[in-house]
């Protein structure tokens, strides 16, 4: 029997590096096991010379490679950095640039708070949407125009070049690889030993230090609850805009506010969630499972899956229906 190699994932430390994104990455993917036994994943941290770097929290890290481990990554992850080449003038050594460029012909590319910096100083980002901190969307729009800056999501995936925002959303985007890698049971386990919420959706939105208006308190969180609860059901934006005791003109713009999408993104999303989660747990027929998760028929579910995710119910399912398990301890 052959056996798999692990997942080879790279993390990219850029002096001064920003600690807890470059921990989240090994702790978060190293508890994923594969149907062997073995890791999922193989993390390795890289620095550019391979020498160790400091952190912004005020202790050095070690990496146990330089960026020849890029060359063999299958997925590299470039962690935030408080770097002033990156963040004042928008730079990086044409070394780790090439590197990042080579990497992203066959790897997944993938950037924690300001890594997204990185990956926009290395060309990988013109034209696509990205994440990043809220604290840096100024500076980072301009310095680079080009790319389609979102500060509303938790994090984004565009093309095979994954952003996430600042702090907590780098966890929420390793929960997101590691469902699309091998499922949405997986990813809960991991996350219920984390004990972190296993599904924060890549849309919902930042929690960005700016003025609202007095009235904010009211919250859609009702509205959301009752959508989830009745996927299968048509409910109408002014019976949801009620439920919150709102107009439809205020509902509207909270949700987005809140969410970063609008009511009928949101419940999409929602179902197509829902959707998975049966294609992954059940032998139901594909047309009983877009009924039940509110998407009508067979035919407009694999519409949906193609479009959010290029494939079909009936690939999904041979890929997650039988995954690989998190350990119930993480690994010496």
């Amino acid at each position: 029997m052959t056996v798999a190699a692990p997942h080879r994932v790279t993390v990219l430390a850029l002096a001064p590096v920003v600690a807890f994104d470059l921990s989240i990455p090994a702790q978060m993917l190293a508890m994923v096991a594969a149907r062997t036994g073995g890791p999922a994943y193989d993390v390795r941290t890289a620095t550019p010379d391979g020498s160790p770097v400091p952190t912004v929290n005020g202790y050095g890290i070690t990496p146990q490679g330089d960026l020849s481990l890029l060359a063999r990554a299958d997925t590299v992850i470039v962690a935030g950095t408080r770097s002033p080449d990156v963040l004042d003038d928008g730079v990086v050594d044409p070394r780790i640039a090439e590197a990042l460029r080579a990497a992203h012909r066959r790897a997944r590319m993938v950037s924690l708070c300001t890594g997204a910096f990185v990956l926009a100083a290395a060309g990988l980002l013109e034209g696509r949407r990205a994440a990043t901190h809220w604290r840096y969307a100024d500076r980072f729009r301009r310095l680079f125009p080009a790319v389609h800056l979102d500060t509303h999501p938790l994090y984004v995936a565009d093309r095979g070049v994954l952003t996430s925002a600042g702090g907590a959303a780098a966890i929420d985007l390793c929960l997101h690889v590691i469902r699309e890698d091998h499922g949405s049971s997986v990813a809960n386990r991991v996350a219920r030993y984390n004990v972190v919420a296993p599904m924060r959706e890549g849309g919902q939105a930042q929690f960005i230090d700016r003025p609202v208006a007095e009235d904010a308190g009211a919250s859609t969180a009702r509205a959301r609850t009752l959508m989830t609860e009745r996927l299968d059901r048509r409910l109408p934006l002014k019976d949801l805009a009620a439920h919150c005791h709102m107009s439809v003109r205020t509902f509207t713009r909270r949700f987005r506010q809140e969410t970063g999408l609008s009511p009928a993104e949101w419940l999409t999303s929602a179902r197509l969630a829902h959707a998975r989660r049966l294609l992954e747990s059940t032998e139901l027929p594909v047309d009983d499972i877009a009924a039940r998760a509110g998407l009508g028929s067979g035919t407009n579910l694999r519409q949906h899956m193609r479009l959010a995710l290029g494939t079909t119910p009936s690939a999904y399912r041979r890929a997650f229906r039988s995954t690989p398990t998190a350990p119930t301890a993480p690994r010496p």
